[in-house]
């Protein structure tokens, strides 16, 4: 496993929330798939108890919905298409929450192609924040990959700006056939703190539920 850290020159001028990704998300019907002829799919989903166990609170899913979450996940903002794909979104009491998004492909060459833009996305993720937010700090670490469906990778991404509490995420991208899948998990935090054993656990069940 190999850490990645980094960290920017100046102060920058993005609000903390945003900057962080930890805002949660409300389904829009203007993010559902427009225009895509044929409806999609639904995949199965994640239910609540699917999640990382949370020390004070449970955890609450939203509906699935098609099209995509508004705003969408961190790291993976603009890498995922709006046809042909569902969301679902959970939240506790506190600010740990997670986001699901599965896509239904044309066929298994192009869903291979979006998970491994996926993982591309999530990998250059904390330097591409750095980029955005001078003055901040970002790490992220690969957690590998794990057996389910035909194939799923886990990692970490690590955000901080002065004067604000860190943000931590965790994403799993899988898929199974046709199906991929991308979740998020984040909070307030660094990664030492962040359940990535249980989170694999999560992952595995995104892929598993595709089908």
């Amino acid at each position: 496993m190999r850490v990645h850290r980094f960290r920017s020159a100046a102060l920058g001028a993005l609000a903390a929330l945003s900057a962080l990704g930890l805002t949660l998300a409300a389904s829009s019907p203007g993010a559902a798939a427009a225009g895509t002829g044929k409806k999609a799919p639904v995949p199965g989903f994640l239910a609540a108890a699917d999640l990382p166990p949370h020390s004070s609170s449970p955890w609450w899913a939203g509906k699935v919905t098609a099209g995509l979450p508004d705003p969408e996940a961190f790291c993976v903002d603009g890498a995922l298409p709006a046809g042909r794909s569902h969301h679902r979104e959970f939240h506790t009491e506190f600010d740990t929450n997670a986001t699901q998004v599965a896509v239904t492909a044309k066929n298994n060459t192009a869903a291979s192609r979006l998970a491994a833009s996926l993982r591309k996305a999530v990998a250059a993720c904390a330097a591409d924040w750095l980029r955005e937010t001078p003055g901040g700090t970002a790490s992220w670490e690969d957690y590998g990959g794990l057996a389910a469906g035909d194939g799923a990778h886990v990692y970490g991404v690590h955000t901080s700006i002065p004067d604000s509490e860190p943000g931590v995420h965790l994403f799993g991208v899988g898929r199974d056939g046709r199906t991929v899948t991308v979740v998020r998990w984040g909070e307030m935090g660094n990664l030492g703190h962040a359940p990535v054993d249980a989170f694999k656990q999560t992952t595995k069940t995104a892929v598993t539920k595709l089908d």
